[in-house]
């Protein structure tokens, strides 16, 4: 595998055009999704491999891919991708903050759209696992009622997950996580 995978941003999208690099990726920690195959048993895949921006930002500051876009295969710089990011993602700033300190857990993390919240946790990956953990991002200003806690603790509960809130504090660099745990009485 090379030092730096090649990427192309395509809109919202990157994409490793490379099935071997793209394959290399996934089995350094189930990043990006290989065209057509959803949870793939097997990290082998013979098709592209496409990167949601929030992987691709973490992947560009952690120096595992480059990025290039338009006709003329021009770089694209961090701080260019990571402004798109921030006009694609809502609060990209504290959601990429709980992203990167959990990959830095060493969690596989992935977008947790299909569970009502902002990531999916596994320990070992998917197809490989189920997620146990889904993760809400919030800011420590904002009011959590007894309702969203009631809401969320049904969700948890159908879809065998346990639910964290993430509070990020940006300036000092910490979050929080608050874990609920629901039990039968």
């Amino acid at each position: 595998m090379p030092e730096k995978i090649e990427t192309e941003l395509l809109d919202n999208f990157l994409v490793v055009w490379n099935p071997e690099e793209g394959s290399g990726l996934y089995k350094l920690g189930y990043y990006g999704k290989p065209i057509g195959i959803p949870k793939p048993k097997i990290p082998e895949f013979d098709v592209p491999l496409i990167l949601d921006l929030m992987e691709g930002v973490y992947l560009v500051e952690n120096r595992k891919i480059s990025v290039y876009g338009g006709p003329e295969r021009k770089a694209v710089s961090f701080s260019k991708l990571r402004r798109r990011a921030r006009k694609l993602y809502e609060d990209f700033d504290a959601k990429y903050a709980v992203y990167r300190d959990l990959r830095g857990q060493k969690l596989i993390v992935t977008p947790g759209i299909k569970y009502g919240c902002d990531f999916a946790i596994y320990k070992h990956g998917p197809g490989v696992d189920h997620a146990p953990y889904m993760v809400s991002v919030r800011k420590a200003s904002e009011e959590v009622t007894a309702t969203d806690v009631v809401k969320a603790g049904r969700l948890a509960t159908t879809v065998r997950k346990r639910f964290i809130i993430a509070i990020p504090d940006l300036e000092a660099e910490e979050i929080r996580y608050l874990i609920f745990k629901w039990f039968k009485a």
